[in-house]
């Protein structure tokens, strides 16, 4: 069974550690999870000295660590093996329609699970639930925390980016800069012709670049009803591609995870090669 992660906090100390967030960490460093994740793991999930437990920075770096004492929310842990996980060369990016009863957040943690590394509130044409205000920085809030839990979940090193909401507008201006950089934008479209699976994905990046600098895939879900034709008209038109799933129409919070799963499939992220990418 795979240890639990849990995301390093601005906090920790060590014997032997130099600082510098978890790259201060060696093997054989003693690194203290405190904080609200030291609480979990120590009060909540009552961990127990001699379990293994991975410590990650959300970045790729990863601490595999074997706990040496618990007191109440402070749990030392001896460092075991420091791993150092690549950015992805290709960079997967869910942009997801706001949808009415939190449809929009099961979908943002399914596709965190399968392996997004980033995801886009949209506030698309046809979206009922609207983002304004209050609302707008408590809906992204929840999105945080969501995201945060699936990474947990699926033991990821890396916290995929939740960028802000951007409306129709911003998605054509986005989808432009996606393709001008070697990128592509999918669409995912019920009467599209090309299957998710024949369409052409870009060549992946440098693996020692920062993820900024990798093409990256945009793969675009419509909310409850759909997307609008002119919505479909200014995207293309920007140079994206609409795509088809398969024979079903899928709700929009199965869709995204759906067509993040079989483009992860597709880039080799599920073949054992590359670990936690």
């Amino acid at each position: 069974m795979s240890a639990p992660v849990f995301l390093a906090e601005a906090s920790g100390s060590s014997e032997g550690g130099a600082g510098g967030g978890l790259s201060g960490f060696p093997v054989g460093s003693l690194y203290v999870l405190d904080g609200a994740e030291g609480r979990h793991a120590g009060v909540v999930q009552r961990r127990a000295v001699g379990e293994d437990i991975d410590v990650v920075d959300g970045e790729g770096l990863r601490l595999r660590c074997t706990i040496e004492a618990v007191a109440g929310p402070g749990v030392s842990l001896r460092v075991r093996e420091v791993v150092q996980e690549p950015a992805p060369d290709v960079v997967v990016t869910l942009v997801q329609a706001l949808a009415k009863g939190d449809r929009d957040e099961m979908a943002i943690e399914a596709a965190t699970e399968v392996g997004a590394d980033a995801v886009v509130p949209w506030q698309a044409e046809r979206s009922i639930v609207v983002w304004r205000g209050d609302r707008a920085a408590k809906s992204r809030a929840r999105w945080l925390a969501t995201v945060r839990a699936a990474t947990k979940q699926a033991r990821r090193a890396r916290l995929p980016r939740v960028d802000l909401a951007i409306d129709t507008r911003g998605l054509v201006d986005r989808t432009r800069q996606v393709v001008e950089a070697g990128g592509a934008v999918i669409v995912l479209h019920e009467e599209a012709l090309v299957p998710l699976a024949e369409v052409p994905l870009p060549s992946p990046g440098d693996p020692a670049a920062a993820s900024s600098h990798a093409p990256e895939v945009l793969v675009v879900v419509g909310p409850e009803g759909g997307i609008s034709e002119r919505e479909v008209e200014a995207l293309t038109e920007a140079g994206a591609r609409t795509a088809r799933l398969g024979p079903h129409v899928l709700r929009t919070s199965t869709a995204g995870p759906v067509a993040i799963a079989m483009l992860v499939q597709r880039l080799g992220r599920w073949d054992g090669a590359d670990e936690g990418r």
